[in-house]
């Protein structure tokens, strides 16, 4: 059976502890990022499964209908938005999802905060050019910390800040959300304007749907204080089109740690986000490290071997699997 994974940017599945469960498949393994419906044909098109790296390719109707071949989908990762699952049905093809990125990514929001808050780029640039103690930095203790978005993630970071010696708030009206958040002992914010003047550090973990996109605007930031500190490890799309780089070019926000962008990856160093002294920005790594990526593609894998063997793991559209046994 030949299997193609792509987007392995590091070139580090091969070398992964579970990817010797691919011994006996045909794997072809591509590094780079195509978008072009043309050149992804010709990619997948001896394909009978994909292994997909978290959303770094799309799977549209588009590309489907030029893959006759193709099988099944292995997603890396419960997020899902780029694959046309109703397409993906439509052909026939399951597509099963598992595995997630909770630790890395609020382990990573934390050391972009502390970054950030004791300025640790620029002190140890300024270290590196013969300078001493340039700046003073920021103790987190006392200071409050907003999460928009209290699910696994928000909740573990809202847990580091208890540790540090923060003041925690949700922002939220959603009953589950509210009552999640009252539960573990923080309190619950839904006016809007309110939280976002009261926040010294903002930290949004909300997942990415029709209903959030967009759900940062640019009044929002405005409110914000021009010492708070914005975090984003989530999705880009969660902030207004063009408003952060805007709010953060006229000071309010004063600072931001971003980690996720629109259309990645992105090569261009005259990237606005780059460009602002005000910024440290990563390029989405939140996930990127060796646990994760043996639990997703150890899941991956798994979901694979199970299908070549008759059964179904995790499936996104499991009629396709009973129509089948049908």
């Amino acid at each position: 059976m030949k299997l193609v994974i792509s987007d392995d940017y590091q070139d580090c599945v091969r070398n992964l502890t579970c990817f010797a469960g691919l011994a006996s498949y045909d794997v072809s393994i591509f590094t780079d990022t195509l978008t072009d419906t043309d050149a992804l044909a010709m990619r997948f098109a001896d394909a009978d499964a994909l292994i997909l790296i978290r959303e770094r390719t799309p799977i549209d109707r588009a590309l489907l209908q030029r893959l006759p071949r193709l099988k099944f989908i292995s997603q890396t990762g419960r997020a899902a938005n780029h694959v046309d699952l109703s397409a993906c049905t439509e052909a026939g093809i399951p597509v099963a999802a598992e595995g997630d990125a909770t630790n890395a990514a609020a382990e990573l929001t934390w050391a972009l905060l502390l970054s950030i808050s004791r300025q640790l780029v620029s002190q140890a640039n300024a270290f590196k050019a013969g300078k001493w103690q340039t700046a003073l930095g920021t103790a987190l203790r006392g200071r409050t910390l907003g999460i928009a978005g209290y699910g696994r993630i928000g909740a573990m970071v809202a847990r580091y800040a208890t540790a540090f010696g923060m003041h925690v708030m949700v922002w939220g009206n959603r009953e589950n959300t509210t009552a999640r958040a009252i539960a573990d002992g923080y309190e619950v914010v839904a006016d809007r304007q309110r939280f976002f003047a009261r926040c010294d550090v903002l930290s949004l973990h909300a997942r990415l749907t029709s209903q959030s996109r967009g759900m940062i605007t640019a009044a929002d930031l405005a409110a914000m204080k021009p010492t708070a500190i914005l975090l984003n490890t989530s999705r880009a799309e969660l902030i207004e089109p063009g408003a952060l780089v805007a709010a953060l070019q006229s000071g309010r926000p004063g600072f931001a740690g971003i980690d996720v962008h629109e259309n990645e990856p992105i090569f261009d160093i005259t990237y606005p986000l780059l460009q602002l002294p005000n910024v440290l920005t990563t390029p989405h790594i939140g996930y990127v490290e060796e646990d994760t990526y043996e639990r997703y593609f150890g899941f991956a894998i798994e979901q694979v071997r199970a299908w070549e063997n008759g059964s179904a793991l995790n499936l996104l559209n499991p009629e396709v699997w009973e129509h089948r046994r049908a």
